[in-house]
């Protein structure tokens, strides 16, 4: 029997940009793209820790999807791991940022 196609679905996590943090907060992007079928969960943990507040999700066409959380400057430079968890059709997948390493 024909097996049904697979959809290969990316997630990427884009840092703040230096003009950003020089203001008072900082936003982090997670981009989901290609994933099907519909339903992909997006969380955000900051050093292991999960961060429900300042994140907002929108779906931005039938198969993606972004998600910004946004920090106080403060919070911004205590945090060093920072993760975008995506789980779709129970598969989880993250795209990390360290903060040291940019």
């Amino acid at each position: 029997a024909p097996q049904a196609p697979q959809h290969k679905w990316r997630s990427s996590l884009l840092p703040p940009s230096s003009l950003q943090i020089s203001g008072d907060s900082a936003a982090l992007l997670c981009l989901l793209s290609s994933y099907s079928p519909q339903g992909a969960l997006v969380s955000w943990t900051l050093d292991g820790s999960e961060v429900t507040e300042g994140v907002v999700t929108r779906q931005d066409g039938r198969y993606s999807r972004s998600s910004v959380l946004t920090l106080s400057k403060a919070r911004w430079e205590e945090g060093e791991l920072y993760v975008c968890r995506v789980t779709h059709d129970g598969a989880p997948h993250e795209a990390s940022f360290h903060k040291s390493r940019c």
